[in-house]
């Protein structure tokens, strides 16, 4: 299969969480922890806006793929559980600015739920199709953020009074959110499968 440019984007987008997991790991290194936040912050922000790169790419091309469908929210799902997950266990975590771990599995249980509702769909009826909805999308802007906040939070909070009840707006925005979003994808999957048994 021959991968068009959209695609190669998400790919390199899925390749990069490697670096930047290996960063992350480093985060409380006495020596390089600094500078090793920096770079997973600067490989975030590259992989956060490459999403919405190679989303206009497919869509100014027309190279809107049934794998980039599937491809493109995979890598979202897989960076912000590596990063939720990192940025919420005692190795990792950001000192003063830990991410909490109720946050953490609530992102990460609802990307993990949706994955299993789509998988048992297409199993079902073998003709899923992943439609984006707003409060989806406001989830991952919030989530994308939130994220990045963390990251920057050593030094925005020694300039910024307050960033930590940014922060926690951050937290239960993206919380809230991502309940919404699996309690709709809950109704849509519903009413698919009940519209696919009445056309049989």
């Amino acid at each position: 299969m021959k991968l068009n440019s959209a695609n190669r984007i998400t790919i390199l987008r899925i390749l990069l969480i490697v670096p930047f997991v290996i960063c992350m790991l480093k985060v409380n290194d006495p020596m390089l922890g600094t500078k090793m936040r920096y770079i997973s912050l600067v490989l975030f922000l590259f992989m956060a806006l490459s999403d919405a790169y190679d989303g206009y790419v497919a869509r100014k091309k027309k190279q809107v793929t049934k794998l980039g469908s599937f491809l493109d929210p995979m890598a979202d799902k897989l960076l912000m559980a590596c990063a939720c997950v990192l940025l919420s266990i005692q190795k990792t975590k950001i000192d003063g600015f830990g991410l909490p771990p109720t946050v953490a599995v609530l992102i990460i249980g609802k990307d993990f739920f949706l994955l299993v509702g789509f998988l048992i769909l297409y199993f079902m009826t073998f003709q899923v199709k992943i439609v984006p909805i707003f409060i989806g999308r406001l989830a991952t802007v919030l989530q994308l953020t939130m994220v990045a906040a963390i990251l920057i939070a050593p030094e925005a909070s020694g300039f910024i009074p307050g960033w930590i009840w940014f922060l926690r707006f951050l937290w239960w925005s993206a919380s809230i959110t991502a309940i919404l979003t699996t309690l709709i994808y809950i109704r849509y999957g519903t009413r698919y499968i009940e519209q696919f048994e009445n056309s049989k």
